[in-house]
């Protein structure tokens, strides 16, 4: 008899996933069967069911989002893991890779260890690979009262060295959070405020890197505000790492800001970073953000959620900065 387990699935692209029974995954491929503790919801879990994203070709449907998570191996270990599609990690039991698992310290719980990773991975390489954050540095991060960019924050400050760390955001009470996380100053977002105090702060001396969370017209204000600014006497390297869109896709990029400045265009996502850097990100960098999470040096507030819920949790509007965990 066909063993079964209790899923979200998504039947077709756009729509909301629905708690159902499925077949248990058989291995295949080099995957595991394993149990799953915990997966978080996030922005690249959603895309990639959406229809919309450029990596949801490779997502088969009827499907089960979640990219990654938690879960407990044969063998009793407690890990870090990605999904082998069309099997995610909103389920009972999926299939797991086997190569790049992170054990999970006894230290931290399954719901932060599934929080933890999608945007500590990211950011981590953003600041590190694209960004090239060095002691130092003069920081801005656009979206930063979001799970990623709070990480992103924390992580430019107390781990890479920056010398300036400017958050800019909507929630005043996240960006009063992250003054006490870390950031050196806040940039409270309105159109006409968030130019006028980049362009300030870009001519008192100039962003080595900006991390952008949200492109559309915060990014376009942005860019225009740095070039206005930008230093006349001396050539000065500013690098824009867009990240995510959640301000809306496209925007108008006029092309003297290119090519008049020193701003250097650049993306962190599936597909732009080398496949070393993202290993060595998964296996170096994680276990160190876990320890840090461990002993409270870095913060990442998070809301669990029961599975069954799924439907009710994919289409809530949270807090910003948390991170709402799915548990089975």
């Amino acid at each position: 008899m066909e063993a079964l387990v209790f899923a979200a699935v998504v039947e077709e692209w756009g729509a909301t996933p629905v708690y159902t029974e499925i077949a248990e995954p058989e291995e295949r491929d080099g995957a595991v069967v394993a149990t799953v503790e915990a997966s978080a919801l996030t922005n690249l879990t959603r895309a990639l069911v959406s229809g919309t994203h450029y990596a949801s070709k490779e997502v088969p449907l009827p499907a089960v989002p979640g990219f990654d998570g938690v879960a407990r191996l044969a063998d009793g270990r407690r890990v870090y893991g990605t999904s082998l599609a069309p099997h995610g990690m909103m389920a009972e039991r999926t299939l797991v890779g086997t190569a790049g698992l992170v054990d999970i310290p006894e230290a931290v719980d399954s719901v932060t260890g599934a929080a933890v990773p999608n945007p500590g991975i990211s950011a981590w390489t953003a600041l590190s690979y694209a960004a090239n954050v060095r002691q130092g540095d003069r920081v801005l991060i656009l979206g930063a009262t979001g799970v990623t960019g709070s990480m992103a924050a924390q992580l430019a400050k107390n781990v890479f060295g920056a010398g300036r760390v400017v958050v800019a955001g909507r929630d005043s009470g996240r960006l009063d959070w992250l003054r006490a996380a870390g950031a050196d100053d806040a940039i409270a977002m309105r159109d006409e405020d968030l130019a006028a105090r980049v362009g300030a702060l870009h001519a008192e001396r100039p962003f080595d890197a900006v991390l952008d969370y949200l492109w559309g017209q915060p990014a376009a204000t942005t860019l225009a505000a740095l070039a206005d600014s930008h230093p006349a006497a001396h050539y000065h390297a500013t690098r824009f790492v867009q990240i995510g869109s959640i301000a809306g896709d496209p925007i108008e990029l006029p092309s003297g800001i290119l090519r008049g400045t020193g701003i250097v265009l650049s993306g962190v996502g599936i597909g732009s970073v080398p496949p070393e850097v993202m290993s060595n990100a998964r296996t170096e960098a994680l276990p160190r953000i876990f320890d840090m999470v461990a002993s409270g040096e870095l913060r990442l507030e998070t809301a669990t959620r029961a599975l069954r819920d799924v439907e009710q949790a994919w289409t809530a509007t949270e807090p910003s900065g948390t991170r709402v965990v799915l548990v089975p």
